[in-house]
């Protein structure tokens, strides 16, 4: 019981760590201003408020099982456990054989942030992640920044025809200032003259690489997990039948005092 028993209450603070890291995000934001609440379904901060969720009240009921030793929750543990193993598997297959539709959605995933960089931090934070980290600029291109209505060409501001300073190629003047104003007018060049000033390659490609670079370490990520929860549920099993096994030693016992 006690492996259970605390390996669950880890998980569920961890568990409720990510959930009120969600909420914050949501309040901090202000999502639940009545002119913003309609857009709330597509607040980044809201997959955190549901796998903080999820997880915290799966563990939690593990806790209180293995604790309580109640068969009926440990039962419910077990099998949403072993649905979730069951989807990760399916969507690990589904992922591999639509590999090529999967491009098309992170495309319009990114194309989407796109046009709400200067609206919404956690994408603005999301999208600027991406681009500093792989060194890339767009989805596919540099260009791929007309989409933003600040960034358009056609826009009256500043920024008409730029692209975000996390696009540039040293965005630091002197190593220490940081120039937010370095991506101006980038549109406006050709490739040759934009290479030394921005990352000319788009998101998507840099993903690729990525993921063919780390493939070993996802791979061994995706098992770690996996075996975290098939072992979470041979430990759940063997709980079960030692709670059985007393149950029926504690009946037997009664049964011969009486007689």
């Amino acid at each position: 019981m006690n492996t259970h028993f605390w390996l669950n209450l880890l998980f569920t603070v961890l568990g409720l760590v990510v959930l009120a890291l969600g909420l914050w995000g949501l309040i901090n934001k202000e999502s639940f201003a009545q002119e913003k609440i309609g857009q709330i379904s597509t607040d980044p901060m809201l997959v955190f408020v549901m796998l903080g969720l999820v997880l915290s009240t799966l563990c939690l009921s593990g806790c209180v099982g293995a604790l309580r030793e109640n068969c009926c929750l440990l039962q419910v543990f077990s099998a949403t456990v072993l649905l979730l193993v069951a989807a990760q598997v399916l969507a690990a297959i589904v992922a591999y054989s639509l590999q090529g539709q999967i491009e098309g959605y992170l495309r319009s995933g990114m194309l989407a942030a796109m046009v709400r960089y200067q609206d919404d931090l956690d994408l603005r934070f999301i999208t600027d992640e991406i681009q500093i980290g792989l060194q890339c600029c767009g989805a596919d291109n540099y260009r791929d920044w007309e989409v933003n209505m600040y960034y358009n060409c056609s826009a009256p501001g500043v920024l008409s025809c730029g692209v975000p300073a996390t696009c540039c190629v040293d965005p630091l003047e002197n190593g220490t200032v940081w120039n937010s104003q370095c991506g101006v007018g980038s549109q406006q060049l050709d490739e040759f003259s934009a290479q030394s000033v921005i990352f000319l390659g788009g998101c998507l490609g840099g993903m690729s690489r990525w993921i063919e670079q780390h493939t070993g370490l996802i791979g061994a990520v995706g098992i770690v997990l996996l075996g975290v929860q098939i072992i979470t549920l041979f430990i759940t099993t063997r709980l079960m039948d030692n709670i059985h096994y007393d149950i029926i030693i504690s009946t037997g016992v009664k049964l011969q005092y009486n007689i």
